[in-house]
């Protein structure tokens, strides 16, 4: 390992560059969705084809709380593996210092050798100088037998760095290939998702045609993707008030980000996944989360449902795939799914897991 190293890169950290990156695939594979190569049953009726997208989108949420996961350990192992580079090249610039300095005792023990120091003693023509020297000398001795101990302790340090170094490039290379099957995963899901809704919305405007009919004005399950019901998507912050100020700042915020679009992996500011809008409303607080649902339903502790206030995170689905947040009267800020943008919707919504009270 070199002694200067480059300026680290990190491929994998960066929230802009990580929301470009998932708006641009979620953008494939909208493009990709409207072939009319899904492998959706035509048969299906408009509901069964909106139940089967909602399954979708859930199987799709669990495989981006799992990227995201699979993401954070890859950052945390990047950031152990630069940590160690930076200390491996410092004990190298060690290293050499000890063998530069053992090698110059060395050079002058050679060119001093040559008679029995008994001798040299004998034939001095100042033996008190000779024996000061001599002293001098002995001294030497001891500092080299230091620096040569020194130095293999710097080389033993060196190995037990690049040892571990290895390790984490297998752990960072290991959770690389995590993103990659997850990505697949979840893009595969959306795809099948958006290519159902456009054949279900095709079937229906051909039976529209047959039938004479003509389209509605007002929205409707063949002209927009189908949602989860929702409850009323108030302004302005809900007429129940928060315990303390920072579940009332994150609350805020989250009431800031309505209507902002759902983006698998994003963590904002202008797109959000479910568990990256809960951990960038608590950010805004000056309170950390972790970035999945599975560690966020650790943090705090847990509540009853029927104990809920507003700031709770509240979890759905038994794979704690989900997360929102509870803004009081049955009702929660959360980021749904790809059909949907932020928004405020009842807890009944889906199958409710579980909450935790986090401050």
């Amino acid at each position: 390992m070199a002694a200067h190293r480059r300026p680290r890169k990190r491929p994998l950290g960066g929230s802009t560059a990580r929301t470009a990156a998932t708006i641009a695939l979620a953008g494939a594979a909208s493009a990709a969705g409207f072939d009319g190569t899904g492998h959706a049953d035509p048969r299906l009726t408009p509901t069964q084809a909106q139940a089967r997208v909602t399954e979708l989108y859930e199987e799709a949420e669990v495989a981006t709380e799992k990227y995201n996961g699979a993401e954070e350990e890859a950052d945390t192992a990047q950031e152990r593996l630069d940590d160690l580079r930076d200390e491996a090249a410092r004990r190298t610039a060690l290293l050499e210092s000890a063998r530069e300095e053992l090698g110059a005792m060395a050079a002058a023990r050679y060119r001093g050798g040559g008679l029995d120091p008994a001798w040299q003693l004998a034939l001095s023509g100042d033996p008190d100088r000779y024996l000061a020297e001599a002293a001098y000398a002995e001294r030497l001795e001891t500092r080299q037998a230091s620096n040569v101990t020194r130095v293999r302790k710097h080389l033993r340090g060196l190995e037990q760095l690049q040892d571990a170094a290895h390790t984490e490039l297998a752990t960072l290379r290991s959770r690389q290939t995590e993103l990659r099957r997850h990505k697949t995963t979840i893009t595969a899901k959306l795809g099948e998702a958006r290519r159902l809704l456009a054949r279900t919305r095709a079937v229906e405007r051909a039976e529209r045609d047959r039938a004479g009919g003509t389209r509605s004005t007002s929205p409707s399950t063949a002209s927009s993707p189908p949602q989860r019901p929702s409850g009323p998507s108030p302004a302005a912050p809900s007429a129940v008030p928060a315990p303390n100020s920072r579940t009332s700042a994150a609350i805020t915020y989250a009431y800031s980000k309505l209507g902002s679009p759902y983006v698998w992996g994003a963590t904002g500011p202008d797109a959000f996944d479910c568990s990256g809008l809960v951990q960038a409303a608590y950010r805004s607080a000056g309170v950390s989360l972790p970035r999945t649902t599975y560690a966020q339903i650790d943090v705090g502790r847990r509540v009853p449902r029927s104990q809920l206030l507003p700031g709770d995170l509240v979890f759905f689905y038994s794979g704690i795939s989900h997360v929102g947040i509870y803004v009081g009267n049955g009702r929660m800020i959360h980021a749904p799914n790809p059909s949907a943008p932020v928004r405020v919707a009842p807890l009944d919504e889906m199958p409710f897991a579980g909450a935790s009270r986090v401050v």
